[in-house]
């Protein structure tokens, strides 16, 4: 869940107003005035110093919202400007990701720190228990070598006066992969060479300044051209809006989709293919191994064109996930499922079922943003902020809809999928023995879970003999994501609530 508390309800009026100018008599001067409406002259300040510094940040959020990079802005140019840019656009930049420099703090370098609580003990035990000479005694006190430091918190935890402290900076510290760091301006910038769109830095930054850039304003384009335009709603939807998934689906077409998908017909596609392809990589595992077993086990055990015995496969669901293979983790691509994602097969069926549509993906997060570029089945992504504000911007109350049915059920297993344990459940009860799978399960992607990844593939075996790995990107899974609006547990409630009434998946 995104946590940048206040930020989160600035970022979604500004994509109401945006949606309210798109549907005006004035797109480009209505979006022009936006600072100017949410900060009036003469209003108290909340933030910052002065109404034009709340302003200028309002201005690179909206630049945001309409779907720009902020670091390419030149400050004379105004929103009417971007607004009409963004009605002129034909194609979406592939960078989903923008930093606010205006918004961004410069935090402190991250740093292992030694504040004035030192006593300046006899025992030592910050310079005992550091291994690497970066601990020295000035002048009785204790002070660390940052050039020496390893950041491995060895002095944090012995210091018994907790006068030793981890200085922090959230964006850099939430990265997995190390991919936002401060440039030469001192403000965060991100490479997106090694970024995999987790998200996880917009949830991080207290100022909000980490943003995603909005391709609202080209949905609304598709809509109002009256295309024929499907939503594809995410099974971890069913956790983040009031009202059931069936009214849902009536608000969505009211806001001005034709139709609506849910994923988890895809999901349950894709749990019986992982489980199929399960089934077919252990048998081959077994093979080689009861060959090895009856020549007498001599030498290596038997490898395929030079490759490991693939004792275990990991699911290939999560789009942060695959990013990371893509750019990090490419020794364990031949242990993951070459199966698609749910909404690799749902966008596959609407585009077969209706030719001519314009798809959106309704998202938990930005790294599925990131598998849309890559799917030429999916045209859209809008996250769950941004669908909260067009039901607002349109006034429509989910509550208040009829309940619409879709054309495909979905099974109780897929409809699961949005949160942890929900993929590996799938596949294991798509198999008529089930006792074949042991599972375990990585629950979210930060730099300790990375190196585990990195050891299994580099020897071939998972820890507890386990055979099927479920990963995560997000801790919790997709209702974890940075766009969800809905605290975890109460959205795995109302998942549960809905797929307990749904009929289980067939099995192969």
């Amino acid at each position: 869940m995104n946590n940048a508390g206040q930020a989160i309800h600035i970022k979604k009026e500004i994509l109401v107003r945006i949606i309210e100018a798109f549907f005006s008599d004035n797109f480009e001067e209505q979006t022009r005035l936006i600072p100017y409406i949410m900060r009036p002259k003469g209003m108290e300040v909340p933030y910052r110093c002065c109404v034009y510094k709340e302003r200028a940040i309002i201005k690179d959020r909206t630049i945001a919202g309409l779907g720009f990079p902020i670091e390419e802005d030149d400050e004379t140019v105004s929103l009417a400007t971007y607004a009409k840019k963004a009605i002129e656009r034909k194609e979406i930049d592939q960078k989903p990701l923008t930093v606010l420099q205006a918004a961004c703090k410069g935090c402190a370098t991250n740093r292992i720190y030694v504040t004035d609580l030192c006593q300046g003990c006899v025992a030592r035990p910050c310079l005992s228990t550091c291994k690497f000479g970066a601990v020295s005694i000035v002048n009785g006190k204790s002070v660390i070598d940052d050039s020496k430091c390893k950041k491995c918190q060895m002095c944090v935890n012995a210091c018994p006066y907790n006068a030793i402290v981890k200085i922090t900076v959230p964006c850099e510290d939430s990265c997995p992969v190390g991919a936002i760091k401060k440039d030469e301006t001192g403000f965060a910038s991100i490479d997106f060479e090694k970024c995999i769109s987790c998200g996880k830095c917009i949830a991080a930054c207290p100022f909000g300044a980490v943003h995603e850039r909005s391709q609202i304003v080209d949905i609304l384009k598709a809509i109002k051209s009256k295309k024929k335009v499907i939503a594809m709603i995410a099974p971890s939807i069913a956790g983040q809006f009031p009202g059931n998934i069936y009214q849902l689906k009536s608000a969505i077409i009211k806001a001005g989709f034709d139709d609506v998908y849910e994923v988890a017909q895809g999901a349950d596609i894709t749990a019986n293919n992982e489980a199929k392809e399960f089934m077919e990589r252990m048998q081959e595992a077994s093979s080689w191994l009861n060959s090895w077993v009856n020549e007498g086990g001599y030498g290596e055990k038997p490898e395929e064109e030079g490759e490991k015995v693939k004792n275990f496969m990991t699911t290939s669901c999560c789009a942060g996930y695959n990013q990371l293979i893509k750019k990090h983790l490419k020794e364990i691509k031949p242990y993951v499922s070459e199966t698609g994602t749910p909404l690799y097969y749902t966008a596959e069926i609407v585009k077969k079922e209706v030719p001519d549509a314009v798809t959106v993906f309704i998202s938990p997060c930005v790294a599925k943003r990131a598998e849309g570029f890559d799917n030429p089945n999916v045209d859209y992504i809008m996250n769950y902020e941004e669908l909260g504000a067009l039901f607002v911007a349109r006034k429509i109350q989910i509550t208040e809809c009829e309940e619409a049915k879709y054309v495909v059920e979905s099974s109780k297993q897929a409809r699961n999928f949005g949160f942890t344990g929900g993929v590996a459940e799938s596949v294991k009860a798509s198999l008529k023995d089930s006792s074949i799978v042991n599972a375990c399960i990585i629950n979210g992607l930060n730099k300790e879970n990375i190196r585990k990844l990195k050891k299994y593939a580099t020897t071939g075996e998972c820890e507890g003999g386990c055979n099927l790995i479920e990963v995560m990107c997000c801790e919790g899974g997709c209702i974890g994501g940075n766009a969800t609006m809905n605290n975890q547990r109460t959205a795995k409630k109302q998942i549960e609530q809905l797929s307990n009434n749904s009929e289980d998946i067939k099995k192969i």
